[in-house]
């Protein structure tokens, strides 16, 4: 590979993955294949492939279409992903989500006892974050932190919560979290119960309305679909 080649290739993006999951996808009963294909899917649809083929997950693999079908198949039967039908333009296509990975995750951090751990507090506010991101943070992200603290005067509780909600959406960046905070904020949203509460509700809502729209839905596909998944 010629270094333009090269380079090229490092600036098509980085996944960022979650220091939550990576400590403990076999505490959740992910195997080191299993994780991979998941990352994989992720990097996928970050790039906007919203529904890759097993031949192209185990292009970057070394295992056999076959067998990445396979593992495919049995993460969406043990619920660590499913696959969502979208309508655009009146053309129907799937798209991965990995929403169940990250509620597994979540959960799995609620039950853990943690009787010792300390209360959150601006200090250690900043090393969470870090320790989330699993890198030091930039000037900006930095300043972002003081502003939600300074001028926003968001409670750090609220934060970190904001922040756990970005990690089991699977949106890890601070745009995404700012969003999640003005949302909190403008629904006089103070207290970590009243957050969880919102963000159960507007999940439900939001799964509602898929339901509703896929059991209204009454059409003919207009170019031929191919569920990977399921044919042989």
């Amino acid at each position: 590979m010629k270094k333009e080649e090269f380079v090229a290739y490092q600036e098509q993006g980085t996944v960022s993955i979650p220091n939550a999951l990576l400590w403990n996808y076999h505490k959740i009963g992910l195997n080191e294949q299993e994780l991979a294909i998941l990352l994989l899917v992720h990097s996928y649809l970050i790039k906007g492939k919203l529904f890759p083929t097993p031949t192209e997950i185990a292009e970057h693999m070394s295992i056999s279409t076959e067998e990445c079908t396979n593992l495919l198949r049995r993460l969406l039967q043990r619920n660590y992903i499913f696959i969502e039908e979208l309508e655009e333009n009146a053309i129907i296509f799937e798209k991965y989500s990995l929403r169940p990975l990250w509620e597994k995750v979540y959960d799995f951090l609620q039950k853990e006892n943690k009787p010792v751990q300390q209360p959150v507090t601006e200090k250690n506010l900043y090393s969470i974050f870090e320790q989330e991101f699993g890198r030091p943070l930039s000037p900006f992200e930095c300043e972002t932190l003081s502003i939600w603290l300074d001028q926003d005067h968001h409670d750090p509780d609220i934060i970190m919560a904001a922040l756990r909600e970005a990690v089991m959406s699977g949106k890890l960046n601070f745009r995404y979290i700012d969003r999640i905070l003005f949302e909190w904020k403008k629904n006089g949203i103070k207290t970590i119960e009243q957050a969880r509460k919102h963000s159960k509700k507007f999940r439900e809502s939001m799964n509602r309305k898929t339901t509703q729209n896929q059991a209204n839905s009454d059409y003919k596909r207009i170019v031929p679909f191919y569920n990977w998944l399921e044919g042989e």
